[in-house]
């Protein structure tokens, strides 16, 4: 398999140049750097003598901000190493080239294609002492060459679904002939941990979802429609997808009766289908309103539909009650769940339908702490808003603490294991 592996990623290599270059064309690649990925000349080694290079694969932003607060821990108490972050994605990079420049000896490149001799040069060059990948990262080529050249591989976060799982046991040795090979595993969650042992995977440690430490920015907090979700009532339906919409418009209906002036803010998950929540509402006879960027809410509005990208944060700051999507359909029960930690983290009660496979350690967390609770139908959901519209948000500081205690324990607990892999290697 490992052969065939590395032929198949030979012979598909002058395809996958072409396919860079025209995506390069349509701007989905970076114009500037895109040789990064499939060209040795094009690495750009930066080292700095006597110092250990610790190198971090995560491959778009969700990975990448996870492993901000680990390099954060690794700088402040290890003055004699320095790191590369690697990326896939443009969005990734755009991020890295803003927060790498917080840390004194940290540079991004794009991790090249994984074809043998391409990622053999890859790792001739650069010299990595340490290589974690982050979350399901996995490529063969890069693995095998690292147990061959003896540097020390982990990962960390990581995940891997049922699917995937499933997917990996139609090749059994395969499957043990990598996972055998990382040196250290800290999981997302439970179900991985079981997984990477039935893999023979050694060394694998569970603390908690490293999401839960990742800093949230001030500067996403601003939102222009400040004064007006401070002085009404309101509820958030965050991250909601094709289906989810009649659930939160009947949750509207049922609320108004009950609640006076009541406003229903929906974020849907991908933007292209605001128009179409907005005729659903109004074939309800609801009174909608589309919020472009830098928009205002009109007062004579009742459902506001969010037009505009990376906004959660900026109204979860000031919501008391959030309902997050991709939870309440059948359809997702092997899909479902959509990341609640930025809600918990900014004091909000957080509601879902039963379908939150992706991330229901963590949420069985935050239920367990009261912060988040599951509703099986519009009328449950209506029943717990009424209930929080009677209480203040300042009930929900406790939120905040709770999952700073949290925070810390899970980064406390895997930077022991990271600094003594680190050190030890």
């Amino acid at each position: 398999m490992k052969l065939l592996y590395r032929t198949i990623a030979f012979i598909i290599y002058p395809l996958l140049i072409i396919l860079i270059f025209f995506r390069k064309i349509f701007n989905k690649e970076d114009k500037d750097r895109y040789k990064e990925k499939i060209f040795s000349s094009s690495f750009r080694v930066k080292r700095t003598n006597g110092l250990k290079l610790v190198l971090f694969h995560a491959a778009s932003i969700g990975e990448f901000k996870s492993i901000i607060p680990i390099i954060k821990e690794l700088e402040k108490k290890n003055e004699n190493l320095e790191f590369l972050v690697t990326t896939q994605t443009t969005s990734s990079a755009n991020l890295a080239n803003i927060e790498l420049k917080k840390f004194k000896k940290a540079t991004h490149r794009y991790l090249p294609l994984d074809v043998n001799f391409l990622m053999k040069k890859f790792l001739s060059h650069w010299k990595p002492d340490v290589i974690f990948l982050v979350d399901s990262e996995i490529w063969p080529n890069l693995i095998f060459l690292a147990n061959r050249r003896g540097i020390p591989l982990g990962i960390i976060n990581a995940r891997i679904t049922r699917k995937t799982y499933d997917r990996w046991k139609l090749f059994p040795k395969m499957a043990q002939s990598i996972f055998g090979l990382f040196d250290l595993c800290i999981v997302s969650n439970t179900e991985t941990k079981k997984y990477l042992e039935n893999f023979n995977a050694k060394n694998v440690f569970y603390f908690g979802n490293l999401k839960f430490c990742e800093n949230l920015e001030k500067t996403q907090f601003f939102n222009k429609n400040s004064k007006f979700l401070e002085s009404n009532k309101f509820w958030l339906a965050a991250s909601t997808h094709e289906g989810e919409d009649d659930f939160c418009l009947n949750t509207h209906i049922e609320l108004r009766k009950k609640i006076k002036n009541v406003k229903t803010i929906i974020v849907p998950r991908h933007i292209s289908r605001v128009k179409r929540i907005k005729k659903m509402g109004e074939n309800l006879n609801l009174a909608c309103q589309i919020l472009n960027p830098d928009g205002e809410i009109l007062d004579n509005k009742e459902i506001i539909i969010i037009n505009s990208f990376g906004k959660l944060q900026s109204f979860y700051k000031y919501s008391k009650s959030v309902f997050i999507g991709k939870s309440i359909i059948k359809k997702f029960e092997d899909v479902g769940g959509q990341n609640p930690i930025e809600a918990a983290k900014l004091g909000c009660k957080i509601y879902h339908g039963p379908y939150v496979y992706n991330f229901k350690d963590v949420y069985l967390i935050l239920a367990q702490k009261n912060v988040s609770k599951q509703v099986n139908n519009y009328r449950e959901l209506v029943e717990n808003l009424i209930f929080d519209f009677n209480n203040s948000k300042e009930n929900n500081l406790e939120f905040i603490s709770l999952t700073n205690q949290l925070e810390q324990k899970i980064l406390n607990d895997s930077m022991e294991k990271i600094n003594f892999f680190i050190n030890e290697n």
